[in-house]
């Protein structure tokens, strides 16, 4: 039985589902969680190659979108005011003036969930699309990328909240969280994983590979 149909149907509507859903949020929360479904479309986008090149590039994909989502939603849990947590938009309105440090590791994680290079969110796609493209699966990826450019617009929409506006009334400065310190630094691993996959994937793509060959 050929599964490639299938996985096929469910990468394109996972993918224009996800980024539609997302797209229409005010939640950051929220909007991170839809657009799951479309990176979920994604790495299904790899799997459609049905072979040791598919599997690699789905797996780095996976790893990937771990360290960066991780890091996205460590961020939006340290983004809170007086105590309790703000998911709104209107939360980041102004952040970088406010806490600089966040807005900084926000913009990184936002941008590599968008596929910006040099981020391992742009190697992930390059991977996935790359791996499909050789398996004759070429309408998927151009439903991949026109979904990625409009899925581009709801990352790039909290940054320019972040950056571009003033703080308003709806964004109030956090108390500090104790120890505040330690959980900044957590958020350094994800984003550290999320350049150097960007930079250097063949740091963990060397291992997928053996791994994929074991695997097929």
């Amino acid at each position: 039985w050929d599964w490639t149909p299938v996985i096929w149907t469910l990468a394109a509507v996972s993918i224009v589902v996800g980024s539609v859903l997302a797209i229409a949020q005010t939640d950051v929360k929220r909007m991170l969680a839809y657009s799951s479904i479309a990176h979920a479309g994604f790495i299904l986008t790899g799997l459609t190659a049905a072979g040791q090149d598919g599997i690699s590039a789905a797996m780095f994909y996976l790893v990937s979108y771990a360290a960066m989502v991780l890091g996205a939603f460590g961020t939006v849990m340290l983004v809170s005011a007086r105590g309790e947590e703000r998911t709104d938009l209107r939360a980041y309105t102004g952040l970088s003036r406010r806490r600089p440090l966040l807005a900084g590791l926000m913009t990184l994680f936002l941008l590599s969930l968008a596929g910006i290079p040099p981020t391992a969110g742009f190697m992930s796609k390059v991977g996935v699309f790359g791996a499909a493209i050789r398996a004759g699966h070429w309408p998927l990826v151009l439903i991949g990328v026109l979904s990625s450019v409009a899925a581009a617009f709801f990352y790039l929409r909290v940054i320019v909240l972040m950056y571009m506006n003033e703080p308003g009334t709806g964004a109030v400065d956090p108390e500090p969280r104790d120890p505040a310190w330690l959980a900044h630094a957590a958020l350094v691993v994800p984003a550290a994983l999320t350049l150097a996959f960007g930079v250097f994937p063949q740091i963990v793509l060397g291992v997928l590979e053996k791994a994929a060959v074991l695997t097929w």
